[in-house]
């Protein structure tokens, strides 16, 4: 087997784009992140829980269908991953491998994560006194806390969870966490506010206070329908296209209490951290519905987006030629694009093989993002494939200036002195840096053997 980037530029695989992406293949979130890389977060995971028929706890009718509005809604939201647990299916053993394992493993540290729960709940006290929430599974009786998923087991799970944004939705009413209250983050007249929203937050949104009943409207639950027709829009507030967490939870604890007379009391807190959850991206949306980018801000933003709908075109190995229109659309946005010429050149150097037009996408790439190794290594291949081999060479050479750890380029290098400029000396140095990085191809070892010899 080939090194990974040649192998992968030889047999026409998506899988280079992650190099492409990132720059390298040093970073080991590399591949819990190659989900859907559009707007703010490469991929949107929910987990729907609703348990109305329980095993050993009274039946809370209504339950599932509210579960399952809630999941739709958060489809329509763009939630890629949408796990839905229902009666049985919300066991505790489920709910515990959920969140141990399943949820770790998968999700992001770019990623948002919603997590909705619906069932029986209750307020217990910790050790020390302090009260503390938790809400029965399918399979516990309510006030066995030991069978319970508790608010403690919560805390624990949003640390180990990578998510930047995760947003618990609990149709219960509960308390007990150790919160701070929520301040909304404004957005409002930025330029750039996705620049904003890096910080990490664990927000939590639940139906009512301890111990108040749960209104419900013809067999509807009250919290379900406000929270739903804020996620269509209603709860942003200051109609900034922008739809964000502490705007829902504002929206939906108005709704209810205006609706139940004071009675039932939502509560909105901020867990960790001090960003926002978005449920909404403004300028996506307005691009979603036909609107051109406007200004320079808007239209790099704009070209950003065609660029990782590319990238998610190609990683599927779905719609090449969609793919490559989307970067000629990201490029006449933005015509400063490098890494999209990068992405273009790779596509009309493998995918859809162009090499005329790879070669000058290729030097676009050089010209406006001389800093990504890429751009330099992606010429070089060109270079090679039009039997230019001193080019090729100098090319690659670039690319070890800009990176001079970069493993694969050496190896590149060890082949095209060997077979094409036919100077075995300097192919074995390069097979020797290629092995001194980490390489291990049989070539390599092989050529490096026999010169000691």
């Amino acid at each position: 087997m080939l090194p990974a980037r040649r192998f992968l530029f030889r047999t026409g695989s998506i899988a280079i784009l992650i190099a492409i992406l990132f720059g390298g293949w040093g970073a080991s979130n590399v591949s819990a992140q190659l989900g859907m890389p559009e707007g703010l977060y490469y991929k949107s995971w929910a987990v729907v829980i609703g348990v109305e028929n329980y095993l050993l706890a009274p039946k809370i009718p209504g339950v599932i269908d509210d579960a399952k509005a809630v999941a739709q809604a958060l489809r329509k939201l763009g939630f890629e991953e949408v796990v839905e647990l229902y009666d049985k299916d919300a066991s505790l053993r489920r709910l515990q491998q959920t969140l141990v394992d399943f949820l770790p493993r998968k999700v992001g540290r770019q990623d948002r994560l919603v997590i909705y729960f619906a069932g029986h709940a209750g307020v217990t006290q910790d050790s020390s006194g302090k009260e503390m929430g938790y809400l029965v599974p399918w399979d516990a009786q309510v006030g066995n806390v030991s069978k319970s998923i508790t608010f403690e087991d919560l805390k624990e799970f949003s640390h180990r969870n990578a998510s930047k944004h995760t947003l618990l939705l609990f149709n219960v009413a509960v308390r007990g966490w150790e919160i701070s209250v929520a301040q909304p983050l404004s957005l409002e007249g930025r330029s750039s506010p996705e620049d904003d929203t890096e910080k990490r937050a664990v927000q939590v949104l639940t139906a009512g206070d301890k111990g108040e009943s749960l209104s419900r409207d013809q067999h509807r639950s009250l919290f379900v329908k406000a929270l739903v027709r804020g996620f269509a829009g209603e709860a942003d507030l200051d109609k900034n296209g922008w739809l964000m967490a502490t705007e829902v939870g504002q929206y939906v604890k108005q709704q209810i209490q205006a609706q139940t007379k004071g009675t039932q009391h939502p509560i909105f807190a901020q867990l960790e951290g001090d960003g926002d959850t978005i449920l909404v991206e403004g300028r996506k949306a307005a691009f979603r519905l036909g609107g051109e980018p406007q200004s320079p801000a808007e239209r790099q933003q704009a070209a950003k987006m065609q660029y990782e709908q590319a990238f998610t075109l190609l990683q599927t190995r779905k719609g090449q030629k969609e793919a490559l229109e989307r970067l000629n659309k990201a490029l006449e946005y933005d015509p400063t694009f490098g890494d999209a010429y990068v992405l273009k050149s790779y596509v009309l150097l493998e995918v859809l093989p162009n090499l005329e037009e790879a070669l000058a996408a290729a030097k676009a790439a050089v010209q406006y993002a001389p800093k990504n190794p890429d751009s330099h290594y992606t010429l070089g291949l060109i270079y090679e494939k039009l039997e230019r081999y001193g080019e090729a060479e100098r090319a690659m050479r670039e690319a070890l200036v800009v990176n001079p750890s970069y493993v694969d380029v050496y190896f590149s290098l060890g082949e095209l002195y060997a077979d094409k400029i036919k100077d075995q000396k300097k192919s074995v140095e390069a097979f020797e840096r290629y092995l001194e990085l980490g390489g291990n191809h049989s070539r390599a070892r092989e050529a490096v053997a026999q010169s000691r010899k």
